[in-house]
């Protein structure tokens, strides 16, 4: 668009920066890497204002990795704090759709880099900041006022950590004591199809979504404010197997949004028809024979490139 430095499109989805095109990192597993959506009241949003503490992209030295936060505050009639981590979740796609600007992972894992093509472009990440809310408030048209602060400097990110991690805990703490059976209708969530086209991600009360970032009440909230979005209701129809959470409805709704590649997803099991997955899970499990058991290792483990 000609009012960015860089061009902005869905066709970026899926674009890697690679080490040797890299102009800086930002978070990552060597760093510390965060983003945050918080509901406020209109009056205290200054619509399109863009904050950046800690040095700025033209004071960043090429080739190095920066710690980083990004907070975004949002505000509308029909914006609640059950909407927060719905909200939340669409910043992996609309930070991709910004050429030259990777975005992996999110919550607290955040891990994004900058091409030397782009940071040749702007010195600033202010137009990046605009990009994005602009996008937030084309595609989620609730939104009526956004403002995001970008953090850079280590002590303000650490801070700004330790106070997230407590509202996810207190966001996960929520479907503690609602459990699978308790309820009549689950949320799907097809978000991540640009990269895995046949992931099905199924939101119940035991079960989050596959990234992490969605429970049962962010699908029930989403739902419900955009009936046409990416997070929807699923029926549970009939229970046909309780020990690995086995639904009709689900295996229907599989089958249909998987273009037939799964007839059955068991929400609980490890080894019979177990949930699809994309590429945003935080543990992967694996089975070891030799000793009957499962083993796991974090996805940073697995993703970390050597360039």
């Amino acid at each position: 668009m000609a009012e960015f430095p860089f061009e902005i499109s869905p066709m970026f989805e899926g674009e890697r920066v690679r080490k040797e095109g890299m102009f800086v990192e930002l978070g990552g597993p060597k760093s510390l890497g965060l983003e945050l959506v918080r509901a406020a009241d209109m009056d205290a949003i200054e619509d399109d204002k863009v904050t950046i503490i800690g040095p700025d992209l033209k004071d960043m030295e090429e080739g190095k990795t920066y710690p980083w936060a990004m907070i975004f505050n949002i505000g509308g009639e029909l914006v609640e704090p059950d909407l927060e981590s719905v909200v939340e979740r669409r910043v992996h796609d609309f930070i991709n759709y910004c050429q030259g600007i990777m975005h992996l992972n999110q919550r607290y894992d955040v891990w994004m880099r900058v091409s030397k093509d782009t940071a040749a472009k702007m010195d600033s990440f202010e137009p990046f900041g605009k990009a994005v809310m602009m996008l937030f408030k084309t595609e989620l048209p609730f939104i009526e006022k956004m403002q995001v602060t970008f953090y850079t400097d280590q002590a303000e990110v650490e801070k700004q950590m330790v106070t997230a991690k407590e509202i996810f805990k207190a966001r996960d703490a929520r479907t503690k004591d609602l459990r699978d059976e308790d309820v009549e209708v689950f949320y799907g969530c097809t978000l991540c199809q640009s990269f895995a086209p046949t992931n099905v991600c199924v939101v119940s009360p035991d079960r989050v979504s596959l990234c992490g970032a969605i429970n049962w009440f962010d699908g029930r909230a989403a739902a419900k404010v955009d009936p046409e979005g990416p997070q929807f209701a699923i029926e549970k129809g009939e229970l046909l197997d309780a020990n690995t959470g086995e639904y009709s409805g689900v295996n229907d709704i599989a089958k249909k949004l998987s273009a037939g590649e799964f007839d059955k997803i068991k929400l609980h099991s490890f080894f019979d028809s177990p949930h699809t997955s994309c590429g945003c899970f935080e543990v992967v499990g694996f089975y070891i024979p030799e000793v009957d058991g499962i083993g796991s290792v974090s996805y940073t483990h697995l993703t970390l490139p050597t360039s």
